[in-house]
């Protein structure tokens, strides 16, 4: 696919054109900078990605949620209609890539994992304004990481997820979609700090009941 195509417009509400990819660690290894026990991080980590690609199957948008991961766990507690692709070992962006290469539909978006509050409406509007460019990207809360990279069907995939990847993507050629501040698509959760934002929004089932239960312990 060739960066100077045009791109193809969305139509209608560009139901079920998209192929998401979430990159998920392998949850033992996942959320170190929680200050729980490693049984504890790895119960939040499966949480905070099953909330988050339950979140982007329901949303209208999206035609198939692709799952990158070296977790052997995570077929067990996602639903069917996941498909998954090994990780290569190579970095998160090599993740992504392998994802978006395995994709059945051209218009591709690459969706954290850790997005606790995310809402199928708020998924869905984003990736409804990135149908009108070839390459978008949502920061986070902070205006420095992204939580959203999309390509339209007329390009390539690429992606620089890392430190300051907001500012890396637009470098590379993404438009920068205003999502309000308010997003649910711009609280992904690192820190205990950054969960308890994202409990200000509504916390998905999955980590509403690990937040619960680790409240109350």
């Amino acid at each position: 696919m060739r960066d100077d195509a045009p791109v193809m417009p969305c139509r209608g509400s560009a139901a079920r054109m998209w192929t998401v990819i979430v990159p998920i660690k392998n949850t033992k290894r996942a959320k170190s900078r929680f200050n729980v026990a490693e049984g504890e991080r790895a119960a939040l980590a499966l949480a905070l990605a099953t909330d988050t690609v339950l979140a982007a199957l329901a949303c209208n948008a999206v035609g198939e949620v692709i799952v990158v991961t070296d977790d052997n766990d995570l077929p067990r507690w996602l639903p069917d209609t996941v498909r998954f692709v090994p990780d290569p070992d190579a970095g998160l962006n090599a993740a992504i890539a392998a994802g978006a290469a395995a994709a059945s539909l051209h218009w591709r978006a690459a969706l954290l994992g850790d997005l606790p509050a995310l809402t199928p409406v708020d998924l869905g509007e984003a990736l409804h304004m990135a149908c009108g460019v070839p390459r978008g990207v949502v920061a986070d809360a902070e205006g420095i990481g992204s939580t959203l990279v999309t390509a339209s069907a007329d390009v390539h995939w690429e992606s620089m997820f890392g430190p300051g990847s907001f500012a890396a993507h637009q470098r590379m050629g993404c438009v920068a979609m205003n999502v309000p501040a308010q997003s649910s698509l711009r609280r992904d959760v690192d820190t205990a700090a950054g969960l308890a934002h994202a409990a200000e929004l509504g916390l998905g089932v999955h980590t509403a009941a690990w937040h619960t239960s680790y409240r109350a312990a």
